[in-house]
């Protein structure tokens, strides 16, 4: 597994002098994205710099919708996210004119509460991360180029089904809920993201 420093130097010299780099770190549910995203961000930060982190998980539709649609059993699935806001909240962050603000997911009440966070002007280092940032489908081809460099998580599938079953164990749900929540909607999830992701810079079997 490399090392997340070693991914920081990489970063570091991609920058240059950069006012603003994008990094979209994309792959499965479970294959340790966010971890990996706070690692980058506290080694930028160790180093000096300036860094934040844009979950993809603030973008999810609000539960009426998604249930009005259907698609609420489907939650984490492509077209269960705001698309259009995630890109439109990365094409502001690139543009660095300013502060923006961007929502975050509470996932105690499974809900996305708008404008939540600020994200100075200042920021040098955007750490996105989420399922879909490589994807190759509409909407989340138009962030194809937005990036400045590109990371892509992809862990075996046996070890994401077991990570995968461990995340729901620690919800204490019956286990019909588990198979389903696995089989019916994660784990499919995770294949369309294998095989249907554009080539990242970096590819990292897990972390």
């Amino acid at each position: 597994m490399i090392a997340p420093a070693t991914i920081v130097d990489a970063l570091l010299r991609r920058a240059g002098n950069a006012r603003r780099f994008l990094v979209g770190l994309a792959g499965p549910p479970a294959a340790g994205k966010s971890t990996l995203a706070e690692a980058l961000r506290d080694g930028l930060v160790a180093r000096g710099e300036t860094a934040e982190i844009l979950p993809m998980d603030g973008f999810h539709m609000d539960d009426g919708i998604l249930a009005a649609r259907g698609l609420l059993p489907r939650k984490g699935a492509p077209e269960s996210f705001d698309g259009r806001g995630f890109i439109d909240i990365v094409t502001a962050l690139k543009r660095a004119e300013g502060e923006v603000l961007v929502p975050v997911f509470d996932r105690s009440r499974e809900l996305a509460i708008n404008a939540a966070r600020a994200i100075p002007g200042e920021t040098r280092f955007i750490l996105a991360e989420g399922n879909y940032l490589l994807f190759k489908d509409a909407p989340w081809d138009r962030l194809d180029g937005l990036f400045n460099f590109t990371i892509f998580v992809g862990p075996p599938y046996k070890i994401l089904e077991e990570r995968l079953r461990q995340r729901w164990m620690r919800y204490a749900l019956p286990e019909d809920q588990i198979h389903w929540k696995l089989y019916g909607n994660d784990l499919p999830n995770g294949r369309r993201i294998l095989e249907n992701s554009r080539p990242a810079d970096l590819s990292i079997d897990m972390f």
